[in-house]
């Protein structure tokens, strides 16, 4: 069981909230407190009994209060084990309508926030289910905004629209998300509408989600500008899992522009944010990290770092780690082997399927100019061959390696031949060689003015 479903499913410890004071004219109820713990009591055993008795509990308390809110919260827990969702959100209604005076703001706040959570981080095995239990999270978010309009609970408000903001950017329903951003926005301002750098790590919450709408709508445009803001407000603390989500998407809108350097640095200060959080996007942010590494053509591994090095043979880095080794040795063979073996754990991440064919005319580009070094004439099927792709895919490869100069020469499209300019090719050796004769000469001169 994981630590947040502990918090949410097993709440012992909450127990003794229920405080009185010695100054209060209320005793407690002890016929309420027996019929609580008798009903929890049952929980495990006969949940469908605990149900009934925890209706109980309601019925006894009359006026709303402390034991009646355990007992909905109770319920809504047996009825989410159960996987009986209607009844559990009806229950959840009605555990809202206790939180303006029956419990204390604190109390209250927390009790939503383990609900919400656990609900949102619960895993779904299949598809539909996936689907159900966004719906259900919608619904749970949207009840309760709607709960909090009359209960003026401005951190509870913020924290649960933040939240479904999240989902509609994970469902990405933009329109409706940018909505939500309008109304976080207006709530971090001043009165003359300028951000309220007072509630900088607010901020920062607000700009990480729009980050992520615009990376995932590749607005490279508002993207820049919001990611340049986000990095010069000074007055947060942030939590590291909000710094990560601003770097990774800094990185990706780096990389998507060519600049590699930035992007590195950015990947990896994301991947350092996640790590210091215990985020599982670490592994996610390493790999992107060593796709920087191979499109700046960098010769220094990524693991070579301190804070990389114990994730060097993670089984899901492992992978990756062979595809550096691969690209550094120009082994096209190794390299296209580990891509086939390891395609689910590499190419079913869209950042970095969108980059491997990149990588791929790199180390073809660098195998193509050792192969066709020692020719002036070179036949297209045969480097079709040695690449190990088609001989159209050949000429494609060519055409950009001529048109960026990296190959002189010229394609004979009918008798399938690379032909090469070895004038252009020496051209540069050529140049010095006739500057040095130049100087010798000048020289030469020189030294004859002096002797007569």
């Amino acid at each position: 069981m994981s630590d947040m479903e502990d918090d949410f499913m097993c709440d012992d410890e909450e127990d003794y909230d229920l405080e009185y004071s010695e100054d209060s004219n209320s005793e407690p109820n002890v016929d309420l407190e027996n019929q609580y713990y008798n009903s929890k009591a049952l929980k495990e055993d006969d949940p469908k009994a605990a149900l009934s008795s925890f209706q109980k509990v309601l019925e006894l308390e009359g006026e709303k209060g402390e034991w009646g809110f355990k007992a909905l919260k109770q319920m809504i827990k047996i009825n989410f084990k159960l996987t009986n969702f209607p009844e559990m959100m009806n229950r959840y209604k009605q555990l809202l309508t206790y939180i303006r005076s029956a419990v204390t703001r604190n109390y209250s706040e927390k009790s939503i926030n383990s609900i919400l959570d656990y609900i949102s981080t619960s895993k779904q095995s299949k598809k539909g289910e996936d689907i159900f239990k966004m719906d259900l999270l919608q619904e749970f978010y949207e009840t309760t905004l709607e709960a909090l309009k009359d209960a003026k609970n401005d951190r509870l408000w913020f924290k649960t629209n933040t939240k479904l903001g999240k989902l509609y950017l994970e469902r990405e329903e933009y329109g409706k998300l940018q909505k939500i951003l309008r109304q976080l926005h207006q709530s971090c301002q001043t009165d003359d509408g300028e951000d309220d750098l007072k509630k900088g790590t607010q901020l920062l919450e607000i700009y990480a989600l729009e980050i992520q709408m615009y990376t995932a709508q590749k607005n490279n445009k508002k993207l820049k500008a919001l990611y340049e803001q986000s990095l010069h407000i000074k007055s947060a603390i942030p939590h590291p899992l909000i710094m990560g989500v601003i770097r990774e998407c800094g990185g990706k809108m780096h990389l998507r522009e060519g600049e590699f350097e930035k992007a590195h640095t950015d990947f990896f200060e994301a991947f350092k944010n996640y790590d210091e959080s215990g985020s599982p996007r670490r592994t996610t942010c390493l790999k992107y990290l060593v796709l920087a590494n191979m499109l700046m053509k960098s010769g220094i591994n990524p693991f070579d770092s301190q804070e990389a090095k114990p994730y060097k043979n993670d089984p899901e880095i492992l992978a990756m780690t062979n595809l550096v080794s691969a690209y550094q040795n120009n082994d096209i063979t190794e390299f296209e082997k580990i891509l086939k073996t390891n395609h689910s754990n590499i190419m079913d991440d869209p950042f970095i399927r969108e980059h491997i064919e990149e990588l791929l005319r790199n180390i073809r580009t660098q195998v193509l100019i050792k192969l066709i070094k020692p020719y002036t004439r070179i036949h297209i099927p045969f480097i079709s061959k040695e690449l190990n792709i088609d001989v159209c895919d050949v000429e494609s490869l060519l055409v950009q390696c001529i048109l960026d100069n990296t190959i002189h020469g010229r394609i004979d499209q009918v008798n399938q031949l690379l032909e090469l300019d070895y004038q252009k090719r020496g051209g540069a050796r050529y140049t010095a060689l006739d500057k040095w004769t130049n100087q010798l000469n000048s020289l030469n001169q020189a030294i004859v003015s002096k002797l007569t």
